[in-house]
C-alpha cells in the first residue's frame, strides 16, 4: 500500500513569499531519504537547499530551472510505502477507511534556513463530509494544514517502467502541507481532488478569510484592515484583486464573475512529458487566467526581469523613498592618522584588522553618543523606537547583486572581532550562503562606496533603519595641517538620515564625532 505525498514550497520566513528554482537535486524516479535536499532555490535573501520531509520515490517535479514559485506551490510528489503491483489502467475499488493516525511520518524539516525541527504532531485525518478541526485558514506563522485526504483512489506512473503504465495506489492520497501555506495550497488541494478547507466568513471575532502571505503583506504595507473587506473568492476568500480594488476605491466584481486563479503547474512525469495538474481522471485542465499585458521589447531593447535579489532591493529602495524623508550631510576628514594607527595595530601581530572594522568601531562609539540614529519609526503608533543593540549592516557587492549582511551586537565587539565577522559574512555573501537571519534585522548601515573609486554619495536609507554612514575613497590631497599646506590622505564622509528621528544638530554632531575619530584615533580612547 502506497501513498503519494505532495511536498509544497514551505514558508521561507522573514516575509518572503516566493522563490526561484535554481537547480533540481533529484530526478523523477530517484529514491529520496527523509530530510534529503531535493532542490536549490534562490529567494530575495539567500540561496538555500530545501530538504524534503518525506522518504520515498519521486514521482513528479513541478517547475524547471528559472521557474518562480509562490509559498505553498507544489514542489514535488513522493510515493511513500510499498508500491502496488504494476497493472494497466484499471480503476481500483474504493479503499477501506484507514485507522486514525496511519499517515506516514515526516521529519518536519521544511523551514528554509532554520535547521531541522521536531516532527509535527499527529493530525486527525479529514474525511469527506466531516468538518476539519483546527484547519489553517490563513498564512500566519505556525499554521499547519496537516494531511488532507483525496478521498479516492488514483494511479501513479511507475518510473522506469518504459511503457508509462500506471500503478493503482491503494488508500487515500495524502496531500502534505507546509507549516505556512499561501493561496496555492487550496488550489493544489482542488487540483488533486481533495476537499478544500473553506475559509470562514469575514467577521470581527474570527480569523480573516485570507491565506496568501502576499495578500497580507500588501494590505499591511498600505495600512488596509482586512477585517472590513469582503472577499470575492470562494466562500468569501480575500484575493489580491480585492485588496488592490480596495486601495484604489473601485467596486468589487459582480457575483458569478470569474475571479483570478493561480496558473496550473505542470509536472514532469516518469515519461518525461509535461502534464497539466487537473483533477485526476477528469481529463480537464485548470482554467488559466488572462495574463496581464506585457510590453514587447522594441528592436535593440533588452528587458531584464526585476526578481530575486535585484527585485527585493528595488522594492526596498522604492519603499524607503516613499516613506522616509531623508537628508544628507557630509564632511571631508584627514584620515592620515587613522591609516597609521591601523598599520601599527597590524604590525603588533595577531589577526589583521581591516579598515572597515576600524570604521565600524568608530560608528558604534558615535551611536552610543547619538542613540537617535540607532532607531526606527513606528508609523502606526507615530513613535520613534530607540533600539538598545547595534546590529550593524554593511553593503557588499556580489555576483547576485547588492546584499547587506548584518553583524549582530556590533557594539559589544572590538576591532579584531568585527574584522573577523566582516570577512566571514563577505565570503558567505559571495558564495550565496547567507541565511535570511544574516541579511535582516539591521539597525544602522555602514556603506563603503569608496571601493568603487568614488569620493562621495547620497545613499538611500536601508528601510526601516534611520541612518546610513557613507565612506568614500581615501586619496592624497592638499590639506592644511598644523598651519602649513601638506599632502594628506583625505576621505569624504556622508550621513543620510531620517529627518523624522532627529534634526540637523544631532546628525551633524554624529558626523563631526566620526570625523574627529578618523582624524585623531586617540579620541576613541574616551569611549573604550
Amino acid at each position: 500500500m502506497a501513498q503519494v505525498l505532495e511536498f509544497r514550497l514551505p514558508d521561507l520566513g522573514e516575509g518572503l513569499t516566493e522563490a526561484e528554482i535554481v537547480r533540481w537535486l533529484v530526478q523523477v524516479g530517484d529514491v529520496v531519504a527523509i530530510d534529503q535536499p531535493v532542490v536549490e532555490v534562490e529567494t530575495a535573501k539567500a540561496m538555500v537547499e530545501v530538504p524534503c520531509p518525506y522518504g520515498g520515490v519521486v514521482t513528479a517535479r513541478f517547475g524547471e530551472q528559472g521557474t518562480e514559485l509562490p509559498v505553498g506551490a507544489p514542489l514535488l510528489t513522493v510515493a511513500v510505502g510499498t508500491p502496488a503491483t504494476p497493472a494497466t489502467a484499471v480503476t481500483a475499488p474504493p479503499p477501506a477507511p484507514e485507522p486514525e493516525g496511519s499517515e506516514p511520518e515526516g521529519s518536519g524539516n521544511v523551514l528554509v534556513g532554520y535547521g531541522t525541527t521536531a516532527p509535527p504532531a499527529r493530525r486527525r485525518r479529514v474525511r469527506p463530509g466531516e468538518p476539519a478541526k483546527g484547519a489553517a485558514t490563513h498564512g500566519g506563522a505556525g499554521a499547519d494544514a496537516g494531511a488532507v485526504s483525496a478521498g479516492g483512489p488514483g494511479s501513479v506512473p511507475v518510473p522506469g517502467s518504459g511503457d508509462g503504465s500506471a500503478v493503482p495506489v491503494q488508500g487515500s492520497v495524502a496531500v502534505a502541507a507546509a507549516p505556512v501555506l499561501g493561496s496555492a495550497s487550496v488550489a493544489a488541494a482542488q487540483l488533486h481532488g481533495s476537499p478544500a478547507v473553506a475559509a470562514p466568513p469575514v467577521g470581527s471575532g474570527g480569523p480573516v478569510a485570507v491565506i496568501s502571505p502576499l495578500v497580507r503583506r500588501l494590505a499591511r504595507e498600505n495600512g488596509l484592515d482586512l477585517r472590513g473587506l469582503a472577499g470575492s473568492g470562494p466562500d468569501g476568500l480575500i484575493l489580491r484583486a480585492d485588496v488592490e480594488r480596495a486601495l484604489v476605491g473601485t467596486a468589487p466584481p459582480t457575483p458569478g464573475a470569474p475571479t483570478s486563479a493561480a496558473p496550473p503547474a505542470t509536472a514532469t512525469r516518469g515519461t518525461g512529458t509535461a502534464v497539466p495538474t487537473g483533477t485526476p481522471g477528469s481529463g480537464t485542465a485548470v482554467p488559466v487566467p488572462t495574463a496581464p499585458a506585457v510590453a514587447s521589447a522594441a528592436p535593440g531593447e533588452t528587458r531584464v526581469p526585476l526578481k530575486g535579489v535585484r527585485g527585493a532591493v528595488a522594492d526596498k529602495l522604492a519603499r524607503s523613498r516613499r516613506e522616509i524623508p531623508d537628508a544628507t550631510c557630509w564632511v571631508d576628514a584627514d584620515a592620515t592618522e587613522l591609516l597609521r594607527a591601523r598599520t601599527a595595530m597590524n604590525a603588533a601581530g595577531g589577526p589583521k584588522i581591516s579598515l572597515l572594522a576600524v570604521l565600524a568601531r568608530i560608528c558604534t562609539a558615535a551611536l552610543a553618543r547619538f542613540p537617535e540614529l540607532n532607531s526606527t519609526v513606528d508609523t502606526q503608533a507615530r513613535e520613534v523606537v530607540l533600539l538598545p543593540q547595534v546590529h550593524l549592516g554593511f553593503a557588499a557587492q556580489t555576483e547576485r547583486g547588492l546584499v547587506v549582511p548584518v553583524v549582530r551586537d556590533a557594539h559589544t565587539r572590538d576591532a579584531e572581532s568585527l574584522s573577523a565577522e566582516f570577512a566571514r559574512l563577505t565570503e558567505a555573501g559571495r558564495a550565496g550562503r547567507l541565511t535570511p537571519g544574516e541579511l535582516t534585522g539591521g539597525t544602522f548601515t555602514l556603506n563603503n562606496y569608496g571601493v568603487f573609486g568614488v569620493d562621495g554619495s547620497t545613499p538611500i536609507v536601508n528601510h526601516p533603519e534611520a541612518a546610513m554612514l557613507g565612506v568614500g575613497r581615501i586619496v592624497p590631497k592638499p590639506w592644511v595641517h598644523e598651519g602649513a599646506l601638506a599632502v594628506r590622505q583625505v576621505v569624504q564622509l556622508s550621513l543620510t538620515f531620517d529627518h523624522r528621528v532627529c534634526d540637523g544638530g544631532t546628525a551633524g554632531g554624529f558626523l563631526r564625532y566620526v570625523a574627529d575619530c578618523v582624524e585623531q584615533p586617540a579620541v576613541l580612547l574616551r569611549t573604550l
